[in-house]
C-alpha cells in the first residue's frame, strides 16, 4: 500500500512539473529567439534528479516530523537541493535564431547577443568526458556550454556560420574552425 502511495505521489509531482514547464513557457519565454524553437537546453537529468530529490526530501520531511530532527532536517536539506536542480533545469537556456541568441539564467537578466560579439572561445575538458565550450564575448562575459546539454551543437554550427557572415568572414578562410575537435571560434589567446 506505501509502494502504491509513494508511486502515486511521484505521478502527481511529475505531472505538476511538467503543468509548471508549459506555464512557464507560455508566460515568460516570449522573444523571437523562444519562439524560432532552436534552443539548448540543460540536460533532462537536472529536472529528473531534481524532481527525484524533491520526493525523497518530501518523504524524508514526513517522515521525520514523528520519527526525529535528523530525518526532518535530512528531508529539508534533499528537497531544497532538489528544487534547485529542477529550478536550475527549468530556467537555464539559450535560445536563438539566426540573427542572435538569446541567455537565460536563473536569478540573471535575459541577454541577447548578436553572433559578432563573440571574440572567442577557451575549450576545457572535465573528468568524465563532458567538453565546455567557453565563449567569450564582446562585453567581458563568458557563455558555458557542456557537450551534455541538448542542442549545443547546431547551435554551435548555427553560431560559427553567422558570425562568419555578421564579420564579414569566409568559412573556407577559417583556419581554426574545427567541429571533430570542438573548435568553433579562435581561441581567446588567439584574439
Amino acid at each position: 500500500m506505501e509502494f502504491l502511495f509513494v508511486l502515486l505521489a511521484a505521478g502527481c509531482v511529475f505531472g505538476l512539473c511538467y503543468l509548471v514547464d508549459r506555464a512557464f513557457n507560455k508566460i515568460f519565454r516570449s522573444k523571437a529567439q523562444h519562439r524560432s524553437g532552436l534552443a539548448v537546453r540543460a540536460s533532462k537529468r537536472y529536472g529528473i534528479f531534481g524532481v527525484i530529490l524533491t520526493v525523497l526530501g518530501v518523504l524524508g520531511i514526513c517522515t521525520g516530523v514523528t520519527d526525529g530532527p535528523v530525518l526532518l532536517i535530512g528531508g529539508i536539506v534533499v528537497a531544497l537541493m532538489g528544487l534547485g536542480l529542477a529550478g536550475y533545469y527549468l530556467t537555464y537556456g539559450i535560445f536563438y535564431d539566426k540573427e542572435s541568441f538569446l541567455v537565460c539564467r536563473f536569478g540573471k537578466p535575459d541577454r541577447t547577443y548578436r553572433y559578432q560579439e563573440i571574440l572567442g572561445q577557451k575549450l576545457y575538458l572535465i573528468q568524465g568526458g563532458t567538453i565546455v565550450v567557453e565563449l567569450h564575448m564582446a562585453d567581458g562575459t563568458t557563455v558555458s556550454l557542456q557537450s551534455a546539454m541538448e542542442g549545443v551543437y547546431p547551435f554551435l554550427d548555427t553560431a560559427f556560420a553567422a558570425w562568419c557572415t555578421q564579420t564579414g568572414r569566409d568559412p573556407e578562410q577559417c583556419d581554426f574552425h574545427d567541429p571533430s575537435q570542438s573548435l568553433w571560434f579562435p581561441t581567446v589567446e588567439d584574439v
